[in-house]
């Protein structure tokens, strides 16, 4: 057998014997990714509604979570989760009580429910 690169060799161990992939190593957002859900992070920290944040890179799914205090329970949670990405979309937008708010295959799609919340009538 020739002999395989690093890549080459990451890549055949990356399949299981069904050719299913397996997942190495947490779930992270790109930079793209990123500067979409701290734009409108930061719209919302500029109208006072949100003041922190965290980001977890899990086995399964990386999460963002918004806060409105420091010691309070996510309002928010951005999630990015691959194994749903063929089916409902990787991307959701998840309350402080559990409810799927938006989900879908594009994060700037799925954001576009906290547009609502930038423009308030007083």
């Amino acid at each position: 057998m020739a002999d395989m690169s690093d890549d080459e060799a990451i890549i055949i161990e990356a399949f299981s014997q069904n050719g299913s992939r397996k997942h190495i190593g947490p779930v992270a957002f790109n930079r793209i990714e990123l500067n979409a859900i701290l734009r409108v992070y930061g719209q919302m920290v500029a109208t006072g509604e949100w003041r922190d944040y965290a980001i977890d890179h899990l086995d399964d799914r990386a999460v963002f979570s918004i806060f409105r205090r420091t010691a309070e329970i996510p309002l928010y949670r951005v999630e990015k989760n691959p194994k749903l990405a063929s089916r409902q979309g990787a991307y959701s937008v998840i309350a402080a009580s559990g409810l799927i708010l938006k989900r879908g295959k594009e994060l700037r799609n799925v954001l576009k429910v906290f547009d609502k919340k930038l423009f308030k009538i007083v």
